[in-house]
């Protein structure tokens, strides 16, 4: 859904809020909200009750892959860059974009964003869904569908749920390519690299296009 943006959770943590709902009141109203997003941003969810399956058996997984605008000058012309940011995995070295289990309480876009922030601790508008791959888990033996989004950041805390056990780092297309462990979420990659790439160049050209006309 394009132009999905994150709202707080606070439906999902309606203890949480409760609990400090007369902080909050202590505290100026402007101010309210930056504090309610860092401690939504603190929390992560645990377990697999609530995990979605399709009728086949097949775990649903979401994820996105956040990028950002990096602008630079290259012989005194200003060019923007885009990055893309990997996380590393759990289990082993290599590195991937976040994602997790789609749940029963919960849309697609939303599980897209939660689990964005919980695994890399950034959100920001969610755009194009990329696409939808099947694989099979290496750890469970259990054939999953995964979809990813795009998701432009916006927001990058300095805290996340699984800032202890995660490294984060932005990077550029050719290498996120070269050290994504997951040959699915290379493929996500690549379909990015189509929508956005192809779409920034078409915007050029008709921009030169319109420049030219007298």
């Amino acid at each position: 859904m394009t132009g999905f943006s994150v709202s707080l959770i606070v439906s999902n943590f309606s203890n949480v809020a409760s609990y400090l709902s007369p902080i909050f009141e202590t505290i100026p109203s402007k101010v309210v909200p930056a504090q309610i997003e860092k401690v939504v941003s603190l929390v992560s969810r645990t377990g697999r009750d609530l995990q979605r399956y399709d009728n086949s058996g097949y775990r649903q997984v979401v994820g996105c892959v956040p990028y950002r605008y990096k602008t630079q000058q290259v012989n005194g012309t200003e060019s923007k860059e885009i990055e893309v940011l990997l996380i590393s995995a759990q289990k082993g070295k290599g590195m991937l974009f976040p994602k997790g289990g789609w749940e029963i309480d919960e849309s697609m876009e939303e599980a897209a964003l939660r689990e964005t922030i919980e695994e890399a601790g950034v959100t920001g508008e969610l755009e194009e869904k990329l696409g939808k791959w099947q694989y099979k888990s290496k750890r469970h033996n259990i054939i999953h569908h995964g979809y990813m989004f795009a998701l432009l950041v916006d927001q990058e805390f300095e805290r996340w749920p699984e800032a202890e056990m995660r490294q984060r780092k932005w990077v550029g297309l050719d290498e996120a390519g070269e050290v994504c462990q997951n040959w699915w979420m290379r493929e996500a990659l690549e379909a990015f690299v189509n929508v956005k790439c192809n779409t920034e160049e078409v915007e050029i050209e008709a921009s030169n296009e319109s420049g030219n006309d007298v």
